[in-house]
């Protein structure tokens, strides 16, 4: 057994042993301290997962990951050249920083508040009209230290438990060729175009993944590839040299999370086997193993009357055009509807954690978590869903 394994059942031994259980219905002592080493021994011991993306899509994914495992490497795309984030990387040559800050945030472990103000975008101030605190923290952090050590005092200061990496670090914009024969140049003119893409490429050709991303996908047990925008975000990241080829050589499990709704001016009409074919015919077929759907489609009329009158509609799985691409399906009901129909980050981190996904197929990670889940309570629901089949 580890050193840390032997000292962390020491500490819960301790625990059990100082806060001993009321009989009689009475509250347990000790519960609470028993559980918070659990979920941290857990997320500590948890999977190592790379998790590819971009937008709101990837920190959605990550606010439930980080619940079950504290091994993340969030990979970020950096094509955006719109609002704030556009703004910044045209007037002072950095990284667009909006889509790395929301996964930063995503993955901290810090006070409400402070996420609160990181996000907060001036509104009548002139010359900040638009921008957004969090991007000029970063900004500011780039010009003073270059933008990897950024991320990584940025890090520091929101606690944050994994690592954010950007896909590349060199300065890259989207091209997209359309039906009709246009060429649109640039992430946020292409998404205002609303026509059909035949085929999206980088501008330049001649980037490379950074190191530490391509790093952080071979040495994953799982690889997640979206949710998020099939062109602007998903293939934007699949596109740099050296991505697909690391996903590829990684001997980690690897999984698209397909969208639960279409998007307006990409992928109108697609159904989920529509969104894994563009991404075959981009970097060739067989790079996922697993294709994550959602199978609910109870949405409340209104709210799906005002997606339906922007041009979004749910994404269909077409189940068994997905299996004869030779992908396995995990389905679930993924929505989060309110304001908005989202992936629900909880429920999306149950289904991957789900049919023993934890447990890699790499050197040694069964053992390891085999024997993490030994000392886990039988009663601990949250860890409950992620213990191996027929474990006890």
């Amino acid at each position: 057994m580890q050193i840390r394994d032997f000292l962390l059942g020491l500490a819960v031994g301790g625990a059990a042993m100082f806060f001993p259980r009321r009989h009689g219905g009475g509250r347990d002592q000790g519960a609470e301290l028993r559980e918070t080493l659990y979920q941290k021994y857990c997320r500590e011991n948890g999977a190592r997962i790379a998790a590819i993306g971009g937008g709101t899509g990837l920190s959605t994914l990550l606010r439930g990951l980080k619940r079950y495992s504290s091994n993340l490497s969030a990979i970020v795309n950096v094509t955006d050249d719109g609002g704030s984030s556009g703004r910044l990387r045209e007037k002072l040559a950095i990284l667009p920083p909006g889509d790395i800050r929301n996964c930063l945030l995503a993955l901290a472990n810090t006070e409400p508040l402070l996420e609160k103000v990181f996000q907060y975008r001036f509104t009548a101030v002139e010359g900040l009209h638009g921008h957004n605190l969090g991007n000029l923290f970063l900004a500011a952090l780039s010009d003073e230290f270059g933008f990897e050590e950024a991320l990584s005092v940025a890090s520091r200061v929101l606690a944050v438990k994994g690592e954010v990496l950007p896909v590349t670090l060199e300065n890259v914009n989207l091209v997209a060729r359309f039906a009709d024969g246009r060429s649109i140049r640039g992430e946020s003119r292409i998404a205002a175009e609303r026509g059909k893409i035949c085929r999206l490429s980088l501008d330049p050709d001649t980037s490379q993944i950074y190191p530490a991303a391509a790093h952080a996908i071979r040495e994953a047990e799982i690889v997640l590839v979206g949710p998020g925008s099939l062109y602007t975000s998903v293939l934007a990241n699949l596109l740099v040299p050296g991505v697909a080829a690391a996903v590829r050589e990684s001997k980690a499990r690897k999984i698209y999370i397909c969208n639960v709704m279409t998007q307006p001016g990409e992928t109108d009409g697609y159904t989920a086997a529509d969104h894994l074919q563009a991404i075959d015919e981009h970097v060739g077929p067989g790079i996922f193993e697993l294709v994550v759907v959602n199978n609910n489609f109870d949405i409340p009329a209104s709210l799906l009357d005002k997606y339906r009158h922007e041009g979004s509609v749910p994404v269909l799985p077409e189940v068994e055009r997905l299996a004869q691409m030779g992908v396995g399906i995990l389905s679930g009901n993924l929505m989060s509807h309110h304001e908005l129909v989202r992936h629900d980050s909880d429920e999306l981190a149950k289904i991957i954690f789900s049919h023993d996904l934890a447990f890699s197929k790499a050197n040694g990670g069964k053992k390891k978590r085999s024997a993490l889940h030994r000392l886990i309570h039988r009663e601990r629901g949250v860890l409950h869903d992620i213990r191996p089949a027929g474990e006890k």
